[in-house]
């Protein structure tokens, strides 16, 4: 088993550095793919294209939902500097069990500080949460503007927005753990928070229109379904793993069991 444990820490750190070097590959593969599902996306649109305006009610959401994961990211990696030695919370949202404060020097000197192990898991499992949500938005609905019926309008800008702001908060929640920065576990759970607010907020609203088509309504009821489930399914994997670990502990509080 510590073999096997040791083996899996190498693997993970040669994998995160991986991620490291190829970052602004991947940007650039992101951010090629997607543009050109949404310019087909766009070309195949239901709805007339007649005008300036009519363009950009398509154009701007797709747009925002490329940039906003590579603007979380920017920004997250500028705000985290590497090297610094960040300032723990002082303040535990749920204290459980006994620990001894680390210094931030004797944190990083311990052998578990690091985003690896599992951590490497959960850090990979956020990037790939990007994609599949927007490919999943660009699938499901084509492009719509103000010359479609008001649900179709609804449900266009509703699932735009969501994937914008949660492509943003994960991109974030990445760069966190990987400059372990101290808030993390707090800004992932913030970001589960959303996604479930998000996903309840769509269904509200959509309810609202009597005259949303069964073929949309069904699978816009499973979109919705599967992203609460794999929220759920990732808070119920992930927090016991983020209070509980060492690695986390050492890494995002400075401390270690006595």
């Amino acid at each position: 088993m510590r073999r096997w444990a040791k083996a899996s820490t190498v693997r993970s750190k040669k994998l995160v550095q991986v991620l490291q070097a190829r970052m602004e590959w991947l940007i650039l593969g992101w951010l090629g793919l997607f543009c050109a599902a949404a310019g087909w996306r766009i070309a195949s649109a239901p709805v007339a294209i007649d005008d300036p305006l009519a363009f950009a009610q398509v154009f701007v959401p797709y747009a925002l939902a490329a940039l906003a994961p590579v603007a979380g990211y920017r920004l997250a990696m500028a705000a985290f500097v590497p090297g610094r030695l960040p300032a723990r919370t002082s303040f535990r949202l749920l204290p459980l069990g006994r620990w001894r404060s680390l210094d931030a020097l004797r944190a990083r000197a311990h052998p578990a500080y690091g985003p690896f192990g599992f951590m490497a898991s959960l850090m990979v499992g956020m990037l790939l949460n990007i994609p599949v949500r927007s490919f999943e938005f660009v699938l499901l609905l084509p492009a719509l503007n103000g010359h479609a019926p008001a649900w179709g309008v609804t449900l266009f800008r509703a699932l735009a927005f969501d994937i914008i702001a949660m492509n943003f908060l994960y991109a974030v929640c990445f760069v966190m753990a990987l400059r372990a920065a101290p808030l993390f576990p707090r800004m992932l759970l913030f970001a589960w928070s959303i996604d479930l607010l998000m996903q309840l907020s769509i269904a509200r609203r959509m309810a609202a229109h009597a005259d949303l088509p069964p073929q949309i309504a069904a699978p816009l009821e499973d979109l919705l379904m599967g992203n609460v489930t794999k929220v759920l399914v990732s808070a119920g994997i992930w927090i016991p793993y983020l209070l509980l670990s060492q690695r986390v502990n050492v890494t995002y509080r400075g401390r270690i069991a006595p």
